[in-house]
């Protein structure tokens, strides 16, 4: 049976401290946070959601906030570049807001579409496009109106150690197509209309190091459980070897490694962030799966505070 993924379901990565990010994410983006959790698998770090109003796939990015945690350094077997669509017409707020906050922007051209690039605060490199496609956010925070709000995800930037053994699992194994070339770039569209844009490196790119300011993983769309299983079954078919089903409390993950280094997730739409909260209440207070229940003071007396706020606007 032929699979097609509907595109990015999120991008987990590496930061410092946790204010900074949501400060960044939320007080510059205008992103909600939408969870806040712990790293299951390490629990003595926060796992942050950000995305829409109700953090729908194609929207989340997600970070495990490490305060002194090891610099990383941007490579092959990454995610090079995370790409954020904007409304038509919005990159004139987004240059004057970026500036007003005296973070770099460069404009970059790639395969006949604009891009505004910047890194965040820890280093992770950021792009904004204007894209027709995918509904518009209907969140509004720090000064961001919803008509220049971020809509999830355009895309992303694949730096691959091997990009003809990635190109062949992107179009193969997840059943995206190969629309386009050019500028050193080989571009794939997914199915979905959000999140659905993928340009992979045509080079080899030198192998990167994980740590703060790089991406852990990319995760893809799955409809439910089922088809989950299903695309389990035709990653290890294409000779992969994935996890068995990690439960993440808002989906279901699998990984897999491709070949060129990248950790690819499939993750399912379902159950979402609202299941043990109110959506007006979403990322209020720190959720934790039932079997660290009984170590939640240990763990909140471990974590650091931070707050959702609205920045200064600092004159250009």
């Amino acid at each position: 049976m032929t699979m097609h993924t509907a595109g990015i379901h999120h991008v987990t990565a590496f930061v410092g401290d946790a204010q900074r990010n949501a400060d960044f994410y939320a007080g510059i983006l205008g992103l909600r946070l939408v969870k806040k959790t712990i790293n299951f698998d390490a629990p003595e770090v926060y796992h942050l959601y950000f995305g829409n109003e109700q953090g729908a796939p194609g929207t989340i990015i997600t970070f495990f906030p490490w305060a002194h945690g090891r610099k990383g350094r941007i490579g092959g077997g990454q995610v090079g570049v995370t790409t954020y669509a904007v409304p038509a017409g919005s990159f004139g707020f987004w240059e004057q807001r970026l500036a007003a906050y005296q973070i770099p922007v460069t404009k970059v051209t790639r395969i006949g579409e604009s891009y505004l690039s910047f890194p965040d605060y820890d280093g992770l490199r950021i792009e904004l496009v204007e894209r027709e496609e995918g509904a518009l956010s209907t969140w509004s925070f720090g000064g961001v109106p919803v008509e220049h709000a971020v809509k999830g995800f355009g895309g992303a930037v694949l730096y691959s150690t091997a990009p003809d053994r990635t190109a062949d699992t992107l179009s193969r194994t997840l059943g995206m197509e190969r629309i386009a070339e050019g500028d050193g770039y080989i571009r794939y569209r997914a199915s979905g209309n959000i999140g659905n844009i993928i340009d992979l490196k045509a080079t080899p790119v030198p192998q990167g190091g994980g740590g703060t300011g790089t991406v852990h993983h990319i995760a893809w769309r799955a409809a439910d459980d089922s088809e989950q299983l299903e695309w389990g079954r035709r990653v290890q078919s294409h000779g992969y070897q994935p996890t068995p089903v990690q439960d993440r409390q808002y989906f279901n993950a699998i990984y897999f490694r491709e070949e060129g280094g990248i950790l690819f997730e499939i993750a399912t739409d379902p159950p979402g962030f609202a299941r043990d909260e109110a959506p007006e209440a979403l990322g209020q207070k720190l959720m934790l799966p039932a079997w660290f229940e009984p170590q939640r003071a240990a763990i909140e007396a471990n974590l650091s505070p931070f707050e959702i706020r609205e920045l200064e606007v600092k004159p250009v």
